[in-house]
């Protein structure tokens, strides 16, 4: 049984938040009080009787916590580095209201499917703008269209995927449609783009203000200091031939000095770490420049047998578990593009939960934090361990924590990543670019699990980095900058 208390002694940290966090990410006022009142370690979820009212109503009010929840959770990370003043000593709070907002997803979708069951709407999952959503139509007499689901009966035990039937059509229970379906509709999709739209029109009234700024400065050339004027011309310094534009990414870039660090790569059960759940982490050591640490073991036994572990060091394979709702439920997706079926990972089977395991989150950070972790895309490992890790946020802000992404590197710095009419940027997966640096054979595929994932990404990092300074360029051109590099915060590089 693991230890809840830490989520009802986050409740400690509001009024810290309150002072420095009035609204919410869509400028509502959050009403703290409602914080304080829920029940944040044994669940805000509603359980209903079964019956058709009662499932609608407990989704729709379902519905409306998350939508409280997630627009509070989605404005911390941004309250929280600005504070500059650190009146918000700890990212605690935020990290519980997740771990609550996690077993309120997995209730309602336990909902989506009883209605289901009980024939009362039939589910689609449909991309609508920023997110995918669970779109709910009248039932017409089909089995669920939702084939991301496994199977669930009336009493909550998992069923065959693969039978065919589901739990209502063998069941004596039936129930007409008799519920309204307009106001349990996911407004997810709405509220982002809507949350887009408005950071859209800030930027751009910021954009307005800094060039009439520049148009007042005297100089007609340049702001004070000599740093070019807003909108101006900048080189990009990259190494290729098609000269891609600055992009925020490239703050992650490394620099010429980068030798050891740590590959880190993360398998979930989505992509909102809200939501979803971290199930597998993999992670090694590689240097870039230094030899090998001596005395390490020499050879490590990958799941392809066709991988060499050559200069990697120190791997490390971490399995984790859902809650079991949500492997009732099962994940047909992540099944197949994982490997990992979380029906067979469910806490009650024995497998450890990474946002219920102190220990196990306390020996990631340590990691995290002794030398550059990289990543691909990894602001999704970032917002991932903001919200999962305790002491990674406040690591973070600090500048104990240094980031590196092989993403900008293929961006910016690799030949091969072409714009192309089906990838307007270049193809830039890590798949596309283990290849293109003899890191992957072309004969085979990214695995999608964390530690293999991990190991083609640091080398084709190092084979990159290793032509990119022989030819003077990313890191050693122009543009290039000394020592690490990489991202953090609170601190000069």
């Amino acid at each position: 049984m693991s230890d809840r208390t830490w989520l009802d002694a986050a409740k400690g940290d509001i009024p810290q938040w309150a002072a420095s966090m009035p609204k919410d990410a869509d400028g509502t006022t959050i009403d703290w009080d409602w914080v304080r009142s829920l029940d944040l370690a044994h669940g805000v979820g509603t359980i209903p009787e079964s019956t058709p009212q009662s499932i609608h109503d407990a989704l729709k009010a379902d519905y409306a916590t998350r939508e409280r929840l997630e627009s509070i959770i989605a404005q911390c990370n941004s309250a929280f580095m600005t504070d500059f003043d650190r009146f918000i000593g700890s990212y605690r709070l935020p990290r519980a209201l997740a771990y609550a907002n996690r077993r309120l997803n997995d209730n309602i979708n336990t909902l989506l499917h009883l209605g289901e069951q009980q024939h009362l709407w039939a589910v689609s999952r449909e991309r609508r703008g920023r997110a995918t959503i669970a779109v709910l139509k009248p039932y017409s007499g089909s089995g669920p269209s939702n084939d991301d689901q496994g199977m669930l009966n009336l009493s909550g035990e998992t069923g065959d995927a693969s039978a065919g039937n589901t739990a209502a059509e063998n069941s004596d229970v039936k129930f007409p449609t008799t519920v309204a379906l307009d106001d349990i509709q996911d407004r997810t999709a709405a509220i982002l783009d809507a949350r887009a739209e408005r950071r859209k029109a800030q930027r751009f009234q910021k954009r307005a203000g800094d060039a009439a700024m520049a148009r007042a400065n005297l100089s007609g050339a340049t702001s004070p200091g000599g740093a070019a004027l807003p909108g101006g011309a900048a080189a990009s310094g990259n190494a290729t031939g098609h000269h891609p534009k600055p992009d925020w990414r490239d703050a992650y870039l490394p620099g010429r000095d980068v030798d050891a660090v740590m590959g880190i790569d993360i398998e979930t059960t989505g992509i909102d770490p809200a939501r979803d759940y971290i199930i597998d982490v993999g992670f090694e050591f590689m240097n870039m420049a230094s030899p090998r640490p001596a005395g390490e073991p020499e050879t490590y036994a990958y799941e392809q047998g066709y991988y060499a572990a050559g200069d990697a060091y120190g791997q490390s394979r971490l399995a984790f578990g859902v809650p079991p709702e949500n492997a009732a439920l099962g994940n047909a997706l992540i099944a197949k593009l994982t490997g990992i079926d979380v029906r067979g990972r469910s806490s009650e089977a024995g497998y450890r939960l990474f946002d219920e395991w102190p220990q196990a989150q306390a020996g990631l950070l340590a990691r995290l934090t002794q030398q550059p972790y990289v990543a691909h895309n990894a602001t999704f490992e970032h917002s991932w361990f903001m919200l999962n890790v305790a002491g990674y946020a406040e690591s973070y802000r600090a500048g104990r924590i240094t980031i590196i992404d092989t993403l900008p590197m293929s961006r910016q710095w690799d030949p091969g990543a072409v714009p192309t009419n089906e990838h307007p940027y270049g193809d830039n997966t890590l798949d596309a670019y283990a290849k293109r640096q003899g890191a992957l054979d072309s004969a085979h595929n990214e695995r999608h699990l964390g530690l293999e994932d991990s190991h083609i990404m640091l080398v084709a990092m190092k084979h990159h980095l290793a032509a990119l300074k022989a030819q003077g360029k990313g890191p050693w051109g122009s543009t290039g900058r000394a020592g690490v590099g990489g991202k953090s915060c609170g601190r000069k590089r």
